[in-house]
C-alpha cells in the first residue's frame, strides 16, 4: 500500500495532516484564511522539524511564482511567495542585478528562507532576510497588509524572521545590487589549530568562506573560498593557506560523492548566482536521506566553540556525513540567531538515524552552552524552551507581535506553542 502522507524534503518528518490547499491567487489565500480555523504555510519543505506543521490545514503557495516588480532606481525586486532562489537569480542576472548572498542550496523559497533566518556565509554578509525591505501578508482576519522597513521601523525587524506565526506572506521585496563575478577556490587539509591565531584571517579571506570537516582528526577536510572578482584583478591564491594545500580537482563536500552537481570550482570566474551556492541551480536534489542541525555562537567565541565540538569527535563522527562552519554578520532581526552579534554557525549533516542523532545533540548543546548557543529554527535541536527564552531578549516583544496580528492563534502550532509561547 502506497504511503500518501505528506513528508518534508528529507523524508524524516511526516506532517500531521494531508489537507493541503493550493491557492492560485492572493484573493484565494485571503478566502482560505477567512474560512479555516487553523492553517500553516508549507514552503519548499526543507525544514527538518515541526515548525511548519499543522494538525488541520496546510497551504502551499507554489502557484504564486511571479516576479512582480523590478525597481532599478530603488534597487529592489518584489517576488511572490512561491518563488525560489533558483528562479529569481537568473532573472536578476539577466537584468544586471544580484542579491548580496545565497544559501548552499538555491532550491529553497525566498519567503521561507527569510522567515527562518536562513543564511549563506561571509563575515560581512547578514542572513538572507537582511535584504528584505517589505513584506505583503494576509493576516488572521484575511486582510492584506504590507509591512516595510521604511514605514514600520523596529517592528519590521520583528516581522522578518516570523517563524510562520505572523500571517501568510504573499510577497517579499528584496534589496538588490549590481551583478558581480565570483571565483571559487578550494583547499584541503586545514589544521583546526590554525584557527587559534588566524581565525579572522581565515574567515575574512573571501567574500564567502566555508570550512568542511568530518571531526575525525582535528583537520578541516576542505576550505571553500568564494571571492568577488573585481575589474582588473588577476591575483591567484597562495599555494599554502595556513597549512592547507590547493585542491587539484573539483570536490563535493562529502569526499566520496561526485562533484558533478557542485558549482564550478578551480578559480574559474562566473556569475554570483553560479558560485555563491555550493550546488548548481539546474540540479534539483532528490529527497536526501539525511538529518540536519545547526548551531550559532558569537563569532568572538568561535575557536573555543570548535574546540569544544572537537572534544566530542568520537560521539559525532560515526553518525555524521559532513559538518560545515560559516560566519554571518550581525543583524537587527528580533528572532535571528545573529541578533546584534556577529555569528559563527556549526552545521551538521547527519545520517538518517534519529535515535542515534537524538542522543548526540544534547551533548553538542551542553558543550556549546557556555557560548550561549542558539539553534537554527528550521533544523533539529533539543535546547529547552526556557533556555531559548533567556537567549532571545526580544522574545517577549515577538510574542506580543504575534498576538497582535493573530489574537486567536490561527497560525499557531505545537512548535510555536512550545518554543515561543511556553513561558
Amino acid at each position: 500500500m502506497q504511503d500518501n502522507k505528506l513528508k518534508n524534503w528529507a523524508g524524516n518528518y511526516t506532517y500531521s495532516t494531508n489537507r493541503l490547499h493550493h491557492p492560485a491567487s492572493v484573493a484565494e489565500v485571503q478566502q482560505l484564511v477567512k474560512d479555516l480555523r487553523k492553517v500553516k504555510v508549507l514552503g519548499t519543505r526543507h525544514c527538518f522539524n515541526p515548525i511548519a506543521d499543522s494538525t488541520e490545514n496546510l497551504v502551499s503557495l507554489q502557484q504564486l511564482q511571479q516576479i512582480t516588480a523590478l525597481d532599478k532606481n530603488a534597487r529592489t525586486v518584489t517576488v511572490e511567495a512561491g518563488v525560489n532562489y533558483g528562479q529569481l537569480c537568473p532573472y536578476l542576472q539577466e537584468q544586471g542585478r544580484a542579491l548580496h548572498n545565497l544559501a548552499s542550496l538555491p532550491h529553497i523559497s525566498v519567503a521561507g528562507a527569510c522567515a527562518t533566518a536562513t543564511h549563506g556565509s561571509g563575515n560581512r554578509n547578514g542572513n538572507l532576510g537582511t535584504v528584505v525591505s517589505a513584506l505583503e501578508m494576509v493576516t488572521a482576519k484575511g486582510d492584506l497588509v504590507t509591512l516595510s522597513r521604511e514605514k514600520d521601523g523596529d517592528l519590521f525587524n520583528g516581522a522578518i524572521v516570523h517563524l510562520g506565526g505572523l500571517g501568510v506572506v504573499t510577497k517579499v521585496t528584496l534589496d538588490i545590487q549590481p551583478a558581480f563575478l565570483v571565483r571559487q577556490d578550494l583547499y584541503e587539509g586545514l589544521p583546526l589549530a590554525q584557527l587559534a591565531n588566524h581565525f579572522e584571517d581565515i574567515f575574512s579571506a573571501g567574500y564567502s568562506v566555508s570550512l568542511f570537516t568530518d571531526w575525525q582528526n582535528g583537520v578541516f577536510n576542505q576550505v571553500w573560498l568564494k571571492r568577488r572578482v573585481e575589474a582588473g584583478s588577476t591575483a591567484d591564491l597562495p599555494q599554502d593557506f595556513f597549512g592547507a594545500t590547493p585542491a587539484t580537482r573539483p570536490l563535493h563536500p562529502i569526499a566520496a560523492l561526485s562533484a558533478e552537481n557542485c558549482t564550478e570550482q578551480m578559480g574559474v570566474p562566473g556569475p554570483w548566482h553560479e558560485r555563491l551556492p555550493h550546488f548548481r541551480m539546474n540540479f534539483t536534489p532528490s529527497s536526501g536521506e539525511e538529518l540536519q542541525s545547526e548551531y550559532f555562537v558569537p563569532r568572538d567565541k568561535g575557536f573555543a566553540a570548535l574546540q569544544a565540538i572537537d572534544g566530542l569527535r568520537d560521539h559525532i563522527a560515526p553518525h555524521l556525513f559532513i559538518s560545515e562552519i560559516r560566519t554571518i554578520d550581525a543583524d537587527q532581526q528580533w528572532m535571528s540567531p545573529c541578533y546584534q552579534q556577529p555569528g559563527m554557525a556549526i552545521h551538521f549533516t547527519w545520517k538518517q538515524d534519529w535515535p542515534a542523532v537524538g542522543k548526540v545533540l544534547p551533548r553538542i548543546e551542553a558543550a556549546l552552552a557556555p557560548f550561549d548557543v542558539r539553534p537554527h529554527w528550521g533544523k533539529l535541536f533539543t535546547i529547552p524552551p526556557g533556555r531559548l527564552a533567556a537567549l532571545y531578549k526580544r522574545l517577549p516583544d515577538f510574542r506580543q507581535l504575534l498576538q497582535d496580528y493573530d489574537p486567536e492563534g490561527k497560525f499557531r502550532n505545537a512548535f510555536l506553542d512550545t518554543h515561543i509561547f511556553n513561558t
